[in-house]
């Protein structure tokens, strides 16, 4: 069942519940936080619209710079300003920034530990028709590799939101993984947040009614598949298997302590990212555990490929991101457990 605590949307498997762009998230919260922090400004590379930088811009036109489409200056621009003083927001799309300008990142904001905020819009498959040279599969990996570095990655537009506001006082180079496409609103303005703490989100009932401390598998998801994942857990549940679901929202500083336990109790997990395998969410999490507590893993992700041109919903089908493919690794993981 949903985890009460969570206070997660009612309504979340209702066929008409409402969908929301986190990249909307990103645009109100900084708006938000400006109202309050003179020193916030916002930076992007001839893409205000499409990152919602715009919205920033009307509020406070003079704090608002556009670098033009020179994502290696956004960055080191970005980095002068954070070294006099201000917080600076960076915005464009996560397969410039931080494609494009990984080195200036690298070099003139985390090696300096400059609390530059990297907003990385347009990630993951659901950026669709665009195709494979625009679907950033690889930042997760390129940003939680950066020493100094902090590594979000919000499910929805409520938790882009906080994530936004958050980031502001944490004094750190940071980064936040966005999608262009309106997805399921699963969590609400009473859903805890707080950078390093995972949330858990399902749990399952045992036969009195109870939470379940024994279980037999657990999932660990991060951004927007977590509505799959949870669809896919109450699927689970109905059909007589114990899961808990542990949302992700900070890929670095990861939650270790609510990752082990949640492995010590279910001897079993399955990882879900919109990202190749290799060096996000499932590579994060099974460096934890390698370490202290080695159990059979599973992985949906992207596998060593790149992204192609189509629907967003059909290439996460394609890609096997998608209920079914989640499902299948839950089996397959269980075989292995037993």
């Amino acid at each position: 069942m949903i985890n009460k605590t969570a206070k997660l949307n009612p309504n979340i498997f209702e066929p008409n519940s409402p969908v929301k762009a986190n990249r909307d998230g990103f645009g109100d919260g900084v708006v938000e936080a400006g109202k309050d922090d003179p020193r916030i400004v916002v930076l992007t590379a001839d893409l205000s619209e499409s990152t919602r930088a715009n919205k920033f811009a009307e509020a406070f036109p003079n704090r608002f710079f556009e670098v033009g489409i020179a994502e290696q200056n956004l960055a080191s621009v970005a980095s002068g300003l954070a070294a006099m003083g201000k917080i600076p927001f960076a915005t464009s799309y996560a397969m410039f920034s931080p494609g494009r300008n990984w080195e200036q990142i690298r070099t003139t904001i985390c090696y300096n530990n400059q609390p530059v905020k990297i907003i990385g819009s347009h990630a993951g498959l659901l950026t669709g028709p665009d195709g494979g040279t625009h679907q950033a599969l690889e930042d997760l990996a390129l940003t939680r590799v950066l020493p100094n570095m902090v590594v979000l990655c919000p499910c929805d537009y409520e938790e882009a939101k906080k994530a936004t506001v958050a980031c502001i006082s944490n004094n750190k180079p940071t980064y936040i993984r966005l999608c262009r496409e309106k997805t399921a609103q699963i969590t609400t303005v009473d859903t805890p947040f707080k950078i390093g703490k995972a949330v858990k989100v399902f749990e399952s009932e045992n036969s009195n009614g109870g939470k379940s401390s024994a279980l037999d598998v657990g999932i660990i998801s991060t951004g927007i598949l977590l509505h799959k994942v949870l669809k896919v857990a109450s699927e689970l549940e109905e059909n007589g298997t114990r899961v808990e679901v542990l949302n992700i929202h900070t890929i670095k500083p990861i939650d270790e302590e609510a990752i082990v336990d949640l492995a010590k109790r279910s001897g079993a997990i399955v990882t879900v990212e919109e990202h190749q395998i290799i060096g996000g969410l499932g590579s994060a999490v099974s460096e934890v555990l390698a370490k202290n507590n080695p159990i059979p893993m599973e992985f949906v992700g992207v596998k060593d490929q790149y992204g192609q041109s189509g629907e967003g919903e059909e290439l996460l089908t394609e890609y096997g991101l998608d209920e079914n493919g989640i499902l299948e690794a839950v089996k397959k993981v269980l075989g292995r457990k037993n």
